[in-house]
């Protein structure tokens, strides 16, 4: 209808004639994952953060009060420098629009259509404002959301991964994507890649029929010329792919393999001799499904030998499908196009053998572990003794145990089972080891650990001498893992080195050593003989990190908060205090607790001791605890100061005056009075504790013009300033205004300076009292 066309009432006739059904971007994914990293609805927001964003007739941002700058490779170019997500996005732009120009302002129409209509108010001007979009051309993309179809979630998977199927001549998951968009919409390049995929698709069936003609009259040259134009021009095409695997597979009698394979327990490993320059191999799988097709698989691409020279090339596939018959094929590429006869390998049935298959000798016993192969249907194992006869062992899911074994060598056979494709029981050829039963030391029977200061001392009974001529070792150590049961067989070589902790003289039997501080350790004794060892018992062992800056001070409320280094590793203290007057107090702090809320104590003004230490983290444990921290908290001390209004003299006011108050619970402190390390011990006579611990500091009052209060003491004039040592004498200080400091109204402000500044209180009046008219 005339005037309601899509940008027809803009004054623009082909503002935005096309609308994009697919952002034929190759990259899209990578590049929204980086447009999403960077936290961004759309990438028009990577150019501007407020309103004014254009994209009707190409992408612009405004430059000063009414002009607009076009986005161009300049300004994506100044957004890359840099690093983050923003950076790399700006970069990624920067390279699609150096290749073509208009892909910048299709992305960017493709998301915000998309944004829009899956927004309830999508078709609302005022939606595409919120998203940035310029008020002028905010109508017009509000309208394209009618005019464009709406694309569902497959039909957007679809839409944005159509340039990387294009980019890499996958012409029939084109055609696929393409019969999935609606065949409606207003995008000409779209339009434009249907016919060209039709034209390519109509020399690639050409070239296929060629192909087969010259297959049948027997000129495999010439079918394989035709095989191989097929795949240039559609990549993804089977039958050609199929057909090429068909004529060029490895016969019975051929000695050299281009491509071979040498299969893993869970993986297939490649090699071909890559002696061509510039070839990027495209390495696939072909399996034989149940249903009697072929399935295939790209397995990677292997780029161009770096260093120019050619040479062998190899892969390893991991994702291998075990208990199949698969064969796998290497395609050079050039350009990315198929360049070149494939290397196809033979047909391989993938029966792995089992892995990390070990033994391990005990007492008359040989224990056998490994790794099942996934798919095996069952595993079993065959026993050949010293005497040389064959019997079959039972065994367990991954393991098996020989027992009543003579001394001597001992040969056993894991073999791995798999169900073919048509139903019949295949056995692989065996995984093949060989153990000797030796003789083992006899075991730690009590480990015992008792704390002596900051060391423990540990003994333990057991150990006797395996051997006559040889002597049993009992090593104290510590498992990089869970600990062995007692009694549990092992190799000396699998038992970790000695406990590196320091040794301490002491008298008595066993060892003393010092664990270091954060120590919380399961500590075993070990016997060894030989190559031979055997577990014994552990005994658990603490050595917390000491408590530091543990600091107090009082609050409002008076109540002291207590502030120090929370200890890595302990999750509780137990904080004890005491008070001037001799009560005590103590709490068990949790690490959850303090983070969370802090630790307060309900004390006294007084002075008061206060002490921490961690507390064990397991009970029964053997622990070394380190010294208590404790810091000691003067007696609570505070400094008041008010503005008292000037009094009326005859037929004027008086000058106004600041009146400071020092408040203490010692009614005379000594100034000249230190710190104690015990609180109890400078108690005044009437019990109220000990005297101020340290100088008072010096009180400051400035004053600032206007009403704001000042920030700091050297944010005004001083008006005020009053040593320590005069507050802690006089108690209480008057001083009068003598002039104005600065123009009224002024607003004062005291503080105190010096290092102990934080051990008394400044009690502040509202800031409305302190303003002076």
């Amino acid at each position: 209808m005339a005037g309601q066309e899509f940008g027809h009432h803009l004054g623009l006739p082909r503002a935005l004639s096309a609308l994009p059904l697919s952002p034929l971007t190759p990259g899209y994914a990578h590049l929204l994952a980086t447009q999403h990293a960077a936290g961004l609805r759309h990438i028009g927001e990577l150019f501007t953060s407020g309103p004014g964003l254009r994209v009707l007739d190409g992408v612009f941002v405004p430059l000063g009060a009414r002009g607009r700058r076009r986005v161009d490779h300049a300004l994506l170019a100044d957004l890359g420098r840099g690093t983050g997500p923003t950076a790399a996005l700006a970069n990624q732009l920067a390279e699609l629009h150096r290749h073509d120009p208009q892909t910048l302002r299709r992305v960017v129409l493709y998301q915000l259509i998309e944004l829009l209509q899956d927004h309830p108010r999508g078709q609302h001007p005022d939606t595409a404002r919120s998203l940035g979009v310029h008020a002028e051309e905010a109508a017009g993309l509000a309208a394209a959301t009618r005019v464009r179809p709406v694309l569902d979630r497959a039909q957007r998977a679809a839409a944005e991964s159509l340039a990387d199927a294009w980019a890499e001549h996958r012409l029939r998951r084109v055609r696929t994507l393409l019969e999935r968009l609606p065949p409606t919409g207003r995008d000409p390049s779209l339009g434009t890649l249907r016919t060209t995929l039709s034209r390519r698709l109509g020399h690639a069936d050409a070239a296929l029929d060629a192909a087969r003609d010259a297959e049948r009259a027997g000129d495999t040259e010439t079918a394989t010329e035709e095989y191989l134009r097929v795949l240039r021009l559609a990549a993804d095409d089977r039958k050609a792919l199929f057909s090429l695997v068909r004529i060029h597979r490895p016969r019975h009698d051929d000695r050299a393999e281009p491509l071979r394979c040498v299969l893993r327990p869970e993986s297939a490993v490649l090699t071909w001799d890559a002696a061509e320059l510039g070839v990027t191999w495209r390495i696939l799988r072909l399996r034989r499904t149940g249903r009697g097709s072929t399935e295939v698989r790209e397995v990677r691409q292997v780029p161009p030998d770096e260093s120019g020279t050619g040479g062998a090339g190899g892969i390893e596939d991991r994702a291998v499908p075990l208990g199949s018959v698969v064969r796998y094929v290497a395609l050079p590429v050039r350009g990315g196009r198929v360049d070149g006869v494939p290397l196809v390998a033979r047909e391989m049935a993938v029966t792995p053998e089992v892995s990390e298959l070990a033994l391990t000798d005990g007492r008359e016993r040989i224990d056998g572990t490994w790794r099942t192969p996934p798919g095996a249907t069952e595993v079993t194992v065959e026993h050949t003794g010293p005497d040389g006869l064959t019997a079959q062992l039972p065994c367990g899911d991954g393991r098996f145990t020989a027992v009543g074994l003579p001394p001597g060598p001992h040969r056993f056979r894991v073999v791995c089972h798999y169900r073919t494709p048509e139903g019949q029981s295949v056995a692989s050829a065996g995984a093949a080891a060989t153990r000797t039963v030796h003789r083992w030391p006899d075991p730690v029977r009590t480990l015992t650990g008792t704390a002596e200061g900051e060391g423990i001392r540990f003994t333990w009974t057991g150990a006797e001498d395996g051997l006559p001529s040889e002597g049993t070792e009992v090593r104290l150590v510590r498992w990089p893992g869970e600990a062995p049961l007692p009694g549990t067989e092992l190799d000396a070589s699998e038992v970790p080195v000695p406990l590196p902790w320091s040794r301490l003289d002491g008298d008595g039997d066993g060892e003393v050593l010092c664990p270091p501080p954060g120590t919380h350790a399961e500590v075993a004794a070990v016997a060894v003989l030989g190559e031979r060892a055997v577990a014994g018992p552990t005994v658990t062992v603490e050595a917390p990190v000491p408590v530091t800056g543990l600091s107090a001070r009082r609050q409002a409320d008076g109540q002291v908060q207590v502030v120090l280094d929370w200890p890595e590793g302990t999750g509780l203290l137990t904080v004890s205090w005491t008070e001037s007057d001799g009560r005590t107090g103590e709490r068990a702090v949790a690490a959850h607790q303090y983070r969370r809320q802090g630790l307060r104590l309900p004390v006294g003004r007084g002075g008061v001791r206060v002490r921490a230490v961690p507390a064990p983290r397991a009970s029964g444990s053997v622990v070394a605890l380190p010294s208590a921290a404790e810091t000691v908290l003067p007696p609570d001390a505070s400094v008041a100061y008010r503005l008292v209004p000037a009094p009326r003299r005859m037929l004027r006011r008086g000058k106004p005056l600041i009146r400071v108050t020092l408040s203490s619970p010692d009614p005379s402190p000594d100034p000249s009075a230190g710190s104690s390390s015990d609180p109890s011990s400078d108690a005044s006579p009437e019990g109220t504790g000990p005297e101020l611990p340290a100088p008072v500091p010096e009180f400051v009052c400035v004053a600032r013009s206007g009403t704001l209060r000042p920030r700091g003491p050297a944010d005004g004039t001083t008006v005020l300033r009053i040593a320590g040592a005069e507050l802690l004498e006089l108690r209480t200080v008057e001083h009068e205004l003598d002039s104005a400091p600065c123009p009224v109204p002024y607003t004062l402000r005291g503080f105190l300076l010096g290092e102990h500044a934080t051990s008394v209180r400044l009690e502040e009046p509202s800031p409305a009292t302190l303003v002076v008219r």
